[in-house]
């Protein structure tokens, strides 16, 4: 005979006794408890929940892109994941406004009783930040040390630990260096790209130069500055020499054959085999700016609910949350792609050889 067995229950399967159990307000604790402490528990609570989901993400997406050779359905994969994040995102967003039903007055209620606990304390943020591949090397000086001042020794140990791993900027660049397609032997398609730039640039000088009628010498001295300007930028991504300069400067995060891999799936994202990096290079924007507009929605939120005063763990409170979202950010390379696009019509034809590797087709 088959033995009962007991199904699962809700409330074991997701632990609640425990999970609801971890709201201990600290005005409770002196007697004199706060309404909206609750509310301001609960919705940290949430947001570390968030942070360790989307760690968990990273964490497959980190392990795919540590292979030598990552198939299209693994980046496929990475794809969704990340995709799951953004809009983890938007629910981490979505949450201030629900933190700003509580007023300032309400807050000073319980304050002074979280001194010195911070959102610098959050080290769940902090991993998700280095995972990514801002390491405290890549930040301002201010902002080295609140990363790891306020942290408590175990903490600081486990994130100095995150900070040997590979970040996925790190994997990301060695994917884009592999990229094939640009180099053949009797194909260099940077040499037919700059080109293309040379004959635009000649072209919007005549322009300029033959605009006199319309531009006062003034306006056409700026547009030649312009113009100049320009030139230099694309100069700083052809020549090896600049581009070398601006990464010891720490202008420049990814290397420069990555850079220019990454810009050629922007400029030929249609082709079927790079439809799929080019969401992959999407996403990585699109966290990059979520979480840039969360650090800076939440120094709105910080200088809504202190002024001017300072936050609980020291800093300048909104002026130092502003400076963050602003500071911050990690594919930042990614985005000045934007500056090298070209209009479709002008872009090099392609070698039969390589457009037949760019496509694929089903066969009935």
């Amino acid at each position: 005979m088959g033995q009962d067995v007991e199904g699962t229950y809700y409330g074991d399967y997701l632990q609640l006794e425990k999970l609801l159990d971890t709201q201990h307000p600290k005005s409770k604790e002196v007697g004199d408890e706060a309404h909206d402490e609750t509310l301001f528990i609960i919705v940290h609570q949430v947001y570390e929940m968030w942070f360790k989901q989307i760690i968990h993400e990273m964490a497959s997406v980190l392990d795919i892109f540590s292979a030598p050779q990552i198939p299209e359905k693994n980046i496929a994969l990475a794809t969704s994941r990340l995709e799951r994040v953004i809009k983890i995102q938007s629910l981490l967003l979505d949450q201030l406004p629900v933190m700003e039903t509580m007023s300032p007055m309400d807050f000073l209620e319980f304050r002074d009783l979280l001194v010195p606990a911070s959102g610098f304390q959050s080290v769940q943020f902090r991993e998700i930040e280095v995972r990514m591949g801002l390491r405290t090397n890549n930040r301002k000086a201010v902002d080295r040390d609140y990363f790891l001042g306020r942290l408590n020794n175990k903490d600081k140990e486990h994130i100095l630990n995150v900070e040997k791993e590979e970040s996925l900027l790190d994997l990301v660049n060695k994917w884009l260096e592999r990229l094939p397609f640009t180099q053949k032997e009797n194909f260099n398609f940077w040499e037919e790209y700059e080109n293309v730039i040379s004959t635009m640039l000649k072209r919007d000088e005549d322009i300029i130069n033959n605009n006199l009628a319309t531009l006062s010498p003034k306006a056409k001295e700026g547009q030649l500055a312009n113009l100049e300007s320009t030139r230099k930028t694309f100069s700083s991504l052809f020549n090896e020499s600049e581009y070398g300069k601006l990464l010891e400067q720490g202008k420049r995060r990814l290397s420069r054959r990555a850079t220019l891999n990454a810009l050629f799936i922007l400029l030929y994202r249609d082709e079927p085999i790079l439809q799929l990096p080019y969401r992959f290079l999407t996403c990585l924007m699109d966290i990059d700016e979520n979480f840039t507009t969360w650090r800076y929605r939440h120094a709105l939120m910080a200088h809504r609910m202190l002024g001017t005063k300072i936050g609980t763990g020291g800093s300048s409170g909104h002026h130092y949350l502003k400076m963050a979202a602003e500071n911050n950010r990690v594919y930042i390379d990614l985005f000045d792609l934007s500056t090298f696009l070209i209009s479709r019509k002008d872009l090099p034809k392609l070698p039969s050889d390589i457009q037949k590797d760019l496509n694929f087709s089903f066969q009935g």
